[in-house]
């Protein structure tokens, strides 16, 4: 997976094009520089610092009208311009880089591409699926890791993997200097794109609604613990 995902990374950075803002890629990367910091602290604070230690760390701003982001294995993260009217700053950036590299960390995209190889290849490993469909594949690891409508119907995460990233996606802004309060009023953004227009594609893998904000209210406090200003 962390090989593939490093060919996916660089292949997708070859046909897209990386944004000219100076300003805008800088807080991208200082940003994510933060949440890498925190989750790394975090993970050696539990001892379990060698699920990190093939992690190649990257964080690029992509120019592209949609309201997206993703991080594929190994720290490999996107965010796209159009989510940054959304973020309004820092600190929404860390909500949706919080909670996108969560899902990496827990090997959400692992799950749910062990269950794509199940329906498509009828249970194929990795290898094998790309040595006889290299594009069928690559079709289904773009559907996995939310990569755009270009590549098909896109695979959404359960509810049980979005409360895990929400609650590990909290803490890590919060390590990361972020106050997790101002992850509520980021969804509520999200959940506003959604009225009169076709859904955002972050919100074809990430449903935004009433049950995420309630469970993201009731998360807030344990992050708090974690929170110190930078």
């Amino acid at each position: 997976m962390l090989s593939m995902s490093l060919q996916q990374y660089d292949s997708f950075l070859k046909e897209h094009t990386l944004s000219t803002n100076k300003e805008q890629t800088a807080m991208v990367k200082r940003v994510g520089g933060k949440v890498q910091s925190a989750v790394e602290r975090y993970f050696a604070a539990k001892g379990l610092q060698s699920r990190l230690a093939d992690y190649k760390w990257e964080f690029n701003l992509v120019e592209d009208k949609q309201v997206n982001a993703w991080c594929m294995p190994g720290g490999k993260v996107v965010v796209y311009t159009g989510l940054l009217p959304v973020a309004q700053g820092e600190a929404g950036l860390a909500v949706v880089m919080g909670h996108e590299i969560a899902h990496a960390i827990a090997e959400h995209g692992n799950e749910r591409m062990s269950q794509g190889l199940l329906a498509q290849f009828g249970g194929s490993a990795l290898g094998e699926a790309l040595s006889s469909k290299p594009a069928a594949t690559k079709q289904l690891w773009m559907s996995v890791y939310g990569l755009g409508t270009q590549y098909g119907a896109l695979l959404p995460y359960s509810r049980l993997q979005e409360s895990e990233a929400d609650r590990l996606g909290l803490v890590f802004m919060a390590m990361a200097g972020y106050d997790p309060n101002l992850a509520v009023p980021f969804w509520q953004r999200m959940a506003a794109q959604k009225q009169g227009q076709a859904p955002p594609e972050f919100l074809s893998t990430h449903p935004s609604d009433a049950t995420r904000i309630a469970n993201l209210k009731r998360l807030v406090p344990e992050a708090m613990e974690y929170f110190r200003p930078s």
